[in-house]
């Protein structure tokens, strides 16, 4: 928007009004520079001199047109909202007022200019006048309607987009909550009171962590796997250690982004489709691959009966991606293990190759 914010300094209108106005009398220049020179008659010689009321004739004609279109520009500009037919009306009040004050002054004057003001050709030029500055200023206004609109249109998709996300996330809340609290009153019910204090520390961070999702969208992977080690720990209670998580990322690849809450329903969906215990120990892999997507693999030891599935999982993180990332999560699964490929967004100064 600066480059339309810019066309309304006054400078930028005077520049724009020197330029039309040389345009609107062009007809007149090459007559201008013909009388430039006159023949001067003598008994012995013939010789040019400078034709002095023409230059100044020329540049008066030049500095009235450059003053009237300046005006007509300024108005139709600061007026851009204003109707397209009251702008001609108002532009044709001041093009006629114009163009009345130059007849008086030409009446007044030397009688070549009094001849002028009533040719076809300044007639013309006035018409020229009146309607350049009206379509130039009414061109201005539908541009900068179009970019305003364009603009409320973005801002209204990045509202709607935020909207879908924050609903998206809304839904992890209740699943999460309801699984967590039955390892809690596990804990309380076997008098464990150390662990239990921990575990409601290690509780109270992660529903900090995801009560702050709604008001985010990419996350780094260093977040997301601060709440996986918290949330970890809750598994390992809830699981007396027969669950475990083997994370290999470097440092260099902490800051990468993938949206908020990407590893909860994964993690969830280990849980809630896979047999964890003593003979079925579960270990689930996390890993940047070469190509710098994020690897999270486990094992399956499938259920005989899953729990009905109340919509959340790989679909709403699919969406989200969808959402937030522009591109999607991939699945793969054989026989012995299942893996999601998460997409990784990685910092501006670092290479995509690797």
């Amino acid at each position: 928007m600066k480059f339309f914010e810019s066309l309304t300094s006054a400078k930028t209108v005077l520049w724009g009004a020197m330029i039309l106005s040389a345009i609107i009398i062009y007809p007149n220049i090459g007559s201008f520079v013909w009388s430039l020179c006159v023949p001067e008659h003598s008994l012995h010689k013939s010789s040019m001199e400078l034709n002095v009321p023409s230059i100044v004739y020329f540049i008066y004609r030049y500095l009235f047109f450059v003053s009237l279109t300046w005006i007509l520009l300024r108005q139709n500009i600061r007026q851009a909202e204003t109707k397209l037919k009251t702008k001609f009306g108002k532009s044709f009040l001041v093009t006629a007022a114009a163009y009345t004050l130059y007849v008086l002054i030409g009446l007044s004057v030397e009688y070549r200019v009094r001849l002028d003001c009533f040719t076809q050709m300044l007639i013309l030029q006035f018409l020229i006048a009146w309607l350049m500055p009206v379509l130039i200023g009414h061109t201005y206004y539908l541009t900068v309607a179009q970019r305003e609109a364009e603009k409320e249109m973005e801002k209204l998709r990045s509202e709607n987009l935020q909207s879908r996300v924050d609903a998206l996330s809304n839904q992890i809340n209740p699943h999460f909550f309801f699984n967590s609290l039955n390892g809690l009153t596990a804990l309380v019910a076997a008098k464990r009171n150390e662990e239990t204090v921990e575990y409601v520390a290690k509780l109270s961070g992660i529903f900090r962590y995801i009560l702050q999702s709604e008001k985010k969208g990419l996350v780094q992977l260093e977040e997301e796997l601060t709440f996986l080690n918290a949330y970890r720990y809750l598994l390992e209670i809830r699981y007396s250690g027969k669950i475990s998580f083997m994370i290999t990322v470097k440092d260099t690849e902490l800051t990468w982004q993938l949206p908020v809450l990407s590893l909860l329903p994964l993690v969830e969906n280990v849980v809630k489709h896979n047999i964890i215990d003593s003979e079925h120990k579960m270990t689930v892999y996390l890993s940047v691959l070469e190509n710098g997507d994020l690897s999270v693999t486990n094992p399956i030891y499938r259920k005989y009966h899953v729990e009905g599935s109340n919509g959340i999982g790989l679909s709403n993180l699919s969406a989200r991606y969808k959402l937030l990332m522009g591109t999607d999560i991939e699945v793969r699964e054989d026989e012995s293990y299942f893996t999601v490929i998460l997409p990784l967004k990685k910092a501006e100064n670092e290479s995509t190759d690797r």
